[in-house]
């Protein structure tokens, strides 16, 4: 698709006699982000080739081009160059609506004549020759050969348009309404009609531009649209690449990205300057069990935030994510027993190319025999707990334990700055959000956003506990990295604070910072309070120190939230794998995210 517009770029400059073949056309190579690259090109063209000129576009992006020349000189010195490979495959002619300020050569003129191809036949005027009375060892007169003034030729009249219009093929009619769409004029369907909505587009545009609204575009501006269109794509170096390890064969952005690894199931293609683009190929062997599975796992990915339209179908899906950083899109589908597919990671903010480029990516996207060997790829590259095939999985901000008080999923958790979650996750797979957050008692109520079935849920101990008692605290102490809760034992130091407040506990027991919000549970495995964060700050207390809010005040911010609690009286001492079992099945991982 690249490659047809650029040609109809070309095509367009002579699809009709009118214009004559002394008109300014520039050969455009390239175009870079920055001034600096731009003039590092510029340097390394101009040491190779004639007539290198650079401008700044009006996207703000800076233009690397040859000439000026007539467009049938111009069109033969891409062809050639193009040929012996002086030059990128997508190079194109271009009449340089859109070129501003000159910037190379460095003082140059901001408009030179048309620069010939072929020499100049030996000229009958305008030749200065030396003096016939010149002594015979005087210095020979140069040559000198008047420059031709540059000839401003007018554009096509309304009917000279419609005539050269006429000459369209329906592909460069489509090519031009998708011109137009991409440019915001035209909305209706692609089709080479061009009825009154096309005509009203094209009018607009005109408007837009700077030319006379007729509703009809000259060749001209059929070219100035068509390259404005191809411009958004400078320097992308789209090309067909053939992936024979991974069975897929696409159109890539080769120009910013370039083969990184195999890492099964992907194909990574990274970034190879400053702009922060990825390209991922999906291909492996599966089932829908293996898609699905898929589907999920890319979804934890970093390369995929969380906001964005993603649909799951039987045999397919698409994923979309965005944040203020980056855009991801995915798109798989299973045939045969093959899974293939791809992601395209692009910078927030750059739409107009990362569309482009994924239209391209689309629409050339084809399965070829084979799929990629798991095998292969570095086997000691990317094995790291938070990595999945050396893509990094999203981590939360902080993780904390709680522990469920209902049948329906509610949790009671440590409600230390839960108010700076933007989302909150229960064992990672559910939403959660905060009913209550009690500030003094630093109890904290998170209900499911959909109804679970906790294995297990808490009973409060309605008796006075015993000073010395063994107790126990149910967390994630290595924030869910040994994926279920351990229990850490201690005793009942106190049943009151060092300043002799009677909703805290005081216990005899190390404790880390994931346990916090835990419960803390006796020997009959009742509960007895939820662990509280260490105080930090000047004061720092003895390791084997730990403080619970107790039962009573987490049972007056569940009555608070509304919410129903068993209560317990028991006393019998439970074996050890059965208060296990009990404090691990009330047990959850509560995340925070950002």
């Amino acid at each position: 698709m690249r490659g047809y517009f650029t040609g109809l770029v070309v095509a367009g400059i002579f699809a009709t006699q009118v214009v004559a073949q002394d008109v300014q056309v520039w050969v455009q190579i390239e175009a870079q982000p920055t001034l600096a690259e731009a003039q590092e090109r510029l340097r390394d063209y101009a040491s190779a080739l004639p007539n290198v000129n650079g401008f700044t576009l009006e996207s703000g992006w800076h233009a690397v081009a040859l000439g000026p020349y007539a467009p049938d000189d111009a069109a033969q010195l891409l062809r050639t160059l193009r040929r012996d490979g002086l030059i990128p495959r997508d190079s194109f002619v271009a009449l340089g609506n859109n070129f501003a300020r000159q910037i190379w050569p460095i003082g140059g003129a901001a408009v030179r004549p048309v620069q010939p191809i072929a020499p100049l036949p030996e000229p009958e005027t305008d030749i200065v020759a030396p003096a016939p009375d010149l002594a015979p060892d005087a210095p020979e007169v140069p040559v000198v050969i008047a420059e031709p003034e540059p000839v401003i030729v007018p554009d096509e009249s309304p009917r000279e348009a419609r005539q050269s219009e006429q000459l369209l093929s329906r592909p460069d009619r489509e090519a031009l309404q998708i011109a137009l769409k991409w440019a915001g004029t035209y909305t209706a369907a692609i089709d080479g009609s061009f009825g009154r909505g096309t005509r009203s587009a094209m009018a607009l545009w005109q408007e837009q531009n700077g030319f006379e609204p007729t509703g009809v575009l000259t060749t001209r501006q059929r070219a100035a649209l068509l390259g404005a269109y191809n411009a958004v794509l400078d320097g992308m170096g789209l090309a067909n690449i053939r992936e024979e390890a991974a069975g897929i064969e696409m159109t890539l952005p080769m120009g910013v990205v370039d083969f990184a690894r195999y890492e099964p199931p992907f194909v990574q293609y990274n970034a190879t300057g400053e702009l922060e683009a990825q390209v991922l190929l999906i291909s492996q062997a599966g089932d829908q069990d293996t898609l699905f599975g898929l589907y999920d796992i890319m979804q934890t990915l970093e390369i995929v935030p969380l906001d964005g339209p993603r649909e799951r179908r039987n045999s397919s899906f698409e994923l979309q994510g965005e944040d203020e950083d980056i855009v991801s899109y995915t798109q798989a589908e299973l045939r045969n027993g093959r899974i293939k597919g791809f992601t395209l990671i692009w910078p927030a903010g750059d739409e107009d190319r990362r569309t482009r480029i994924l239209d391209e990516m689309k629409a050339s996207f084809q399965p070829i025999e084979g799929v990629l060997d798991p095998a292969l790829g570095d086997a000691g590259a990317g094995q790291a707990p938070d990595l999945v095939a050396g893509l990094e999985i999203r981590k939360p901000v902080s993780v904390r334990s709680g522990f469920y008080v209902s049948s329906d999923g509610a949790v009671v958790t440590s409600g230390a700055d839960l108010g700076a979650c933007a989302r909150i996750t229960l064992d990672e797979l559910y939403e959660a959000e905060v009913a209550v957050n009690d500030a003094q008692s630093n109890v904290a109520v998170l209900t499911p956003s959909e109804p679970l079935a906790p294995a297990q849920v808490a009973a409060f101990q309605q008796g006075v506990p015993r000073l010395q008692s063994d107790v126990a605290v149910a967390g994630y102490p290595y924030g869910g990295a040994l994926g279920a809760p351990t229990l850490t034992f201690g005793k009942l130091a106190d049943i009151r604070g060092l300043n002799g407040e009677e909703t805290l506990d005081r216990l005899a027991l190390s404790s880390l910072p994931g346990d916090a919000g835990g419960p803390v549970i006796d020997g009959a495995g009742t509960v007895l309070g939820m662990l509280l964060p260490r105080p930090t700050g000047d004061r720092q207390l003895p390791a084997e120190v730990s403080f619970s809010a107790d039962a009573s005040a987490i049972k007056g911010v569940l009555e608070e939230a509304g919410i129903s609690y068993a209560a317990s009286d028991a006393i019998a001492v439970k074996a050890p794998e059965d208060l296990t079992k009990i404090g691990m099945g009330m047990t959850v991982l509560v995340s925070c995210w950002d």
